[in-house]
């Protein structure tokens, strides 16, 4: 079933692609689920730090 969700692409090193599917790998998930885990950490992160982001829409 296809996704909704927007995608979003990047240009990354390949070595740095390989190692990144590995580390996915290990944490039993896909690159995509690893990404999405990281950058939810990261904004969580940001929020705790700087406060809660918000959008007028």
């Amino acid at each position: 079933m296809p996704s909704n969700l927007p995608q979003f692409t990047i240009r990354i090193d390949p070595l740095l692609l390989k190692k990144f599917r590995y580390v996915a790998e290990s944490n039993a998930r896909s690159a995509n689920r690893e990404a999405e885990t990281l950058i939810k950490e990261h904004v969580e992160n940001y929020e705790r730090q700087h406060g809660t982001i918000t959008f007028d829409d």
